[in-house]
């Protein structure tokens, strides 16, 4: 029995090596399976802290906005003054030499201009005395905006006439210190704003008048007018150490600019000395850039509107200077008035 068995193994061996009981169908290919290498980190386990990673931390948020107008300023005058605070401001933030206000290079209409967001053809002011019968600059401006928001808006003026830039019931604060009647004001400018800066604010408007009355008296860029800039700008600093003190610096975007520039012992015309003035923007989220956008002073109502989050009037001709904040640039942008 055992004999036959053996015999039996043999023999089937045999035939299996010679194919007999091969399969007569294909074999199936089973996929290829390329194995995971092993990571080189060990996951953590669920009480460990994973560290930080390295992100661009988020810009803080802007409670409020400061615009900040240096009458008939020049750029040119800005570093032949050494303004120093506006030069800081510069540094730190996304500026250019070569914006431009409207034609013609007035004061009342610039203003309305730069706070309405429009041209002039839409909000109508081509006078530049104070009038009160021709009422107020038409279009719905930025106090108009942020006070319709809720927003404490104020307006620190050297010339009444910009009080019809817009209605008194969208400024919760306005006052104006009138130098041209050479009378020595108790209260200043600065002492204004600082006291304003105290009960807090979101708009504010700062308008320095010295620059363009000097400069009508002893000619533009005179060592004269450049003195009263400087002192200007000594103001100004005033101004920023109140917002510093009061722990609202770094969350306040602040907006300096002008009117218009000037020649001679004048200006109004449509020549680049009246027409270009700086356009400076810092504080939170601004880049500290030469800006390439063509900005326009209705620019700025815009701006100031991005960055208080409010609604821009399809009407306006300015757009907000995007650039400045990192952003892709507006096409179209503002365009010439």
């Amino acid at each position: 029995m055992f004999k036959r068995i053996l015999t039996f193994l043999l023999v089937s061996i045999l035939l299996q090596s010679c194919g007999i009981f091969a399969s007569p169908f294909a074999p199936t290919v089973a996929p290829i399976i390329t194995p995971t290498p092993s990571p080189s980190i060990v996951p953590p386990t669920p009480t460990e802290t994973l560290p930080p990673t390295e992100t661009a931390a988020p810009a803080p948020m802007i409670n409020r906005v400061l615009i900040v107008s240096f009458d008939g300023l020049r750029p040119d005058a800005i570093a032949e003054a050494n303004m120093v605070n506006v030069l800081a401001l510069m540094q730190s933030g996304a500026h250019t030499l070569t914006a431009r206000t409207i034609d013609p290079s007035i004061t009342l209409p610039s203003h309305s201009s730069m706070l309405v967001g429009v041209c002039p053809a839409k909000h109508i002011v081509r006078w530049n005395q104070y009038v009160p019968q021709n009422g107020f600059a038409i279009g719905t401006d930025i106090f108009d905006l942020a006070h319709m928001a809720g927003l404490r808006t104020v307006m620190v003026v050297g010339k009444e006439k910009l009080r019809q830039v817009t209605e008194p019931t969208s400024t919760d604060f306005f006052e104006f210190v009138d130098d041209t009647d050479k009378i020595d004001d108790p209260y200043r400018i600065e002492q204004l704003a600082t006291q304003q800066i105290s009960q807090g604010f979101s708009l504010m408007f700062v308008h320095f008048p010295n620059g363009d009355i000097v400069g009508h008296d002893e000619g533009w860029m005179s060592r004269e007018q450049l003195k009263t800039y400087a002192k200007d700008d000594a103001s100004l600093g005033l101004i920023l150490d109140a917002l510093k003190s009061k722990d609202m610096y770094n969350s306040t975007l602040i907006i300096i600019t002008s009117d218009h520039g000037g020649h001679d012992t004048t200006h109004g015309e449509d020549i680049p000395d009246d027409m270009t003035i700086p356009w400076i923007v810092s504080g939170p989220g601004i880049l500290p850039i030469p800006l390439t956008t063509q900005v326009h002073t209705m620019d700025t109502a815009a701006t100031a509107a991005f960055a208080l989050g409010l609604p821009l009037p399809p009407e306006w001709d300015g757009v907000p200077v995007y650039e400045a904040f990192g952003l892709p640039i507006a096409v179209p942008g503002s365009v010439d008035c």
